[in-house]
C-alpha cells in the first residue's frame, strides 16, 4: 500500500465520546465501549488491518529503526562517521545494553503490531454484517502480521512474552516464553494465514500480506530452527505456484518505478508525501515517506556505509574473476559515479565521513540501494517514496538452494544458484567458477553464502543468517569481530519491559546483559 490512512485509532478512542459526566465515567470505560461496538462492518475491519500496516511502516519499524537494528548487527555495514548516533553505534560495536533506545523502539513496534493484530483476530468473528469469506482473509492478514512479529522476536531476542488476546488492562501482561514457544506461535499463525490468504492477484490492493509472504516467512523460521525439510516443503509451494519470477533488471528491486514487480513477495509501501516520517507508531495520517535515502545515501547523512568485507565480496578481475559482478555497481556509489539520471557526478566534497580500502585504494563508498539519488539531486535533506522490499523471490530460491543441499540434492542446489546469477542484467558465469567450485557440499555452501551476500545485501537478512549458520556449524570464520558466545546471539530484552511487566523479572533477561 502506497498510502495507509488509519481511520480508527484505539489510543485516541476517548475523543470519540462527545460528552461524559463524572457518573458516566464511573460506569463505563470509553475505550472499552469503542472496542466493543467497533469492528462490525467490512470497512471497520479493513481500517483495523490498515492500522497494523501503519505500525509496520512507522519509524519504530521499517521507516527507520528496523533497518538500522538489523544492518548494524551484521558484517555488511560500518559507521559512516561520527554522525552515527550513540545508540546505533553501540549495536555496531557490541556495547549495547538493555537501556538502548533503538532496541526498545523495535521491540515496542513489534508488540504494537501484535496488539493490533490481536484485536482483529479476536473481534472479526463477531462481525455479523461481514461475510465469512471476507472475515477469513482479514483474519489471515492479521495472523500473518502477528506471525511475522513472532518471527522477528524469536530470531532477534529469543524468548519473549506471547499474546494471542488483546490486552485491556496491565494485569493481563504475560511472562516470558521460550524461543521455541515463540517460534511455535509464529508457525501456527503463518500456517493458518497461508491457508486463507490469496496469492497477490486476489488482494484488495498491493502491499498486503499474501499466501506467498506467509509461506516465505514460514521457510525462514524452519531454516532458523534447522528444519530444512519443512522449509523446503513450504518454499516449494511458492515456486510451484508460478506466481513469482526474477525480474530481468536487478535495479528494479530497489527503485521506485518498478515496485510490486514479479519478484516482490512482500514490500512495505511508502509515498513521497510531506517531510520526514518521525511517527514512531503509525498512528498519524500525514507523512508516509521513508527516511532511508537521507540516512544511508552519500549526499545525505551517510550514517551507515557498506563494509570493506562486503564490497570486497563481489567478483571482479582484480580478484581473478572473468568479469565484474554488475551488482557491485548497482549496490554502491563510488566517488565519480553519476546520479540524478546521469546529470550529476558524485564528488568527494559532497560525501562526509569514513573511507574503506577497495582494490588497494582508500575511498568513500556509500549505499546505492534504496537511495533516490539515481533520479534526483537530493541537495541537503531528502525523503523518498521507495518501498522497502522485505521478501523477494530471489531469497526464496537461495533458501531453497540451501534446503536442497541439506537434502543432498547437489545439482538442484546449483541450479537455483545459477538462476540468480544468470538474470540478464547480472549475467555472471554459472557455477562452477575458478574461485567457487561446487564439487561437494562444503563448496556449494560457500557459494550459497557468497551468492546470498551479494544478492540480498541491505535487506536485513544476513544478521539472522549469521546467527543460524553459527549455531548450525556452517561458518568457516567468525564474521562479527566482537562476538562472545552465549551473549551476542540475542539482543537484550528492553529494561523498560522488565521493569513494567509484573510477570517478568531480571532473571528473564537474556544472558550476558
Amino acid at each position: 500500500m502506497k498510502k495507509v490512512t488509519i481511520i480508527f485509532l484505539l489510543a485516541l478512542a476517548v475523543f470519540f465520546v462527545d460528552a461524559c459526566s463524572e457518573s458516566d465515567l464511573d460506569k463505563t470505560n470509553p475505550n472499552e465501549l469503542v472496542v466493543s461496538t467497533y469492528y462490525q462492518t467490512e470497512d471497520e475491519l479493513v481500517n483495523g488491518v490498515n492500522a497494523i500496516y501503519g505500525t509496520i511502516s512507522s519509524a519504530n519499524l521499517f521507516s527507520r529503526e528496523y533497518f538500522f537494528t538489523h544492518d548494524l548487527r551484521d558484517d555488511d555495514n560500518g559507521s559512516g562517521g561520527s554522525q552515527l548516533e550513540t545508540p546505533r553505534n553501540q549495536i555496531l560495536i557490541g556495547t549495547h545494553d538493555a537501556g538502548n533506545s533503538l532496541i526498545s523502539s523495535v521491540w515496542t513496534g513489534l508488540y504494537q503490531v501484535i496488539f493490533r493484530a490481536n484485536i482483529i483476530i479476536n473481534k472479526a468473528p463477531e462481525a455479523e454484517e461481514v461475510s465469512d469469506n471476507v472475515k477469513k482473509v482479514i483474519i489471515a492478514e492479521a495472523k500473518c502480521a502477528r506471525g511475522w512479529a513472532y518471527y522477528e522476536l524469536g530470531t532477534t531476542w529469543g524468548g519473549a512474552p506471547i499474546y494471542t488476546e488483546f490486552s485491556k488492562t496491565f494485569s493481563e501482561t504475560q511472562p516470558k516464553s521460550s524461543q521455541d514457544e515463540v517460534f511455535a506461535q509464529g508457525i501456527k499463525d503463518l500456517s493458518e494465514a497461508a491457508v486463507d490468504l490469496p496469492w497477490p492477484p486476489g488482494l484488495r490492493d498491493k502491499g498486503r500480506f499474501s499466501k506467498g509472504a506467509a509461506l516465505a516467512l514460514l521457510g525462514r523460521i524452519y531454516m532458523f530452527q534447522g528444519k530444512f525439510g519443512d522449509a523446503k516443503a513450504v518454499l516449494d509451494q511458492i515456486v510451484e505456484s508460478e506466481q513469482y519470477s526474477l525480474v530481468d533488471e536487478y535495479d528494479d528491486n530497489y527503485q521506485e518505478e518498478n515496485e510490486f514487480n514479479s519478484e516482490s513477495i512482500w514490500e512495505v509501501g511508502y509515498s513521497k508525501v510531506g517531510d520526514f516520517n518521525w511517527d514512531p507508531t503509525g498512528d498519524g495520517t500525514g507523512n508516509e515517506s521513508s527516511v532511508r535515502t537521507q540516512e544511508y545515501s552519500p549526499a545525505g547523512w551517510r550514517n551507515v556505509v557498506p563494509s570493506a568485507s562486503l564490497v570486497d565480496e563481489f567478483e571482479r578481475p582484480f580478484k581473478g574473476d572473468p568479469k565484474t559482478d554488475p551488482r557491485l555497481h548497482k549496490s554502491f556509489y563510488f566517488i565519480g559515479y553519476s546520479y540524478n539520471n546521469g546529470e550529476n557526478i558524485l564528488e568527494e566534497s559532497q560525501v562526509q565521513g569514513n573511507t574503506i580500502s577497495f582494490d588497494g585504494v582508500t575511498q568513500k563508498v556509500s549505499w546505492r540501494k534504496f537511495s533516490a539519488m539515481y533520479k534526483v539531486d537530493p541537495g541537503g535533506y531528502y525523503v523518498s517514496g521507495i518501498n522497502q522490499r522485505v521478501l523477494l523471490y530471489s531469497e526464496v530460491l537461495l533458501n531453497l538452494a540451501e534446503c536442497e543441499l541439506e537434502a543432498s540434492n547437489l545439482p538442484k542446489a546449483i541450479e537455483y544458484l545459477n538462476m540468480i546469477r544468470t538474470r540478464p542484467s547480472v549475467d555472471m558465469p554459472p557455477y562452477p567458477t575458478a574461485r567457487y567450485p561446487v564439487g561437494n557440499k562444503d563448496q556449494i555452501m560457500a557459494a550459497i553464502m557468497h551468492e546470498k551476500r551479494v544478492e540480498l545485501s541491505s535487506l536485513q537478512v544476513r544478521d539472522r543468517d549469521i546467527i543460524r549458520w553459527r549455531a548450525q556449524g556452517k561458518l568457516t570464520y567468525e564474521p562479527i569481530s566482537y562476538f562472545v558466545a552465549n551473549k551476542y546471539e540475542r539482543l537484550p530484552i528492553p529494561q523498560s519491559e522488565i521493569d513494567n511487566n509484573p510477570n517478568m523479572g531480571q532473571e528473564d533477561q537474556n544472558p550476558g546483559y
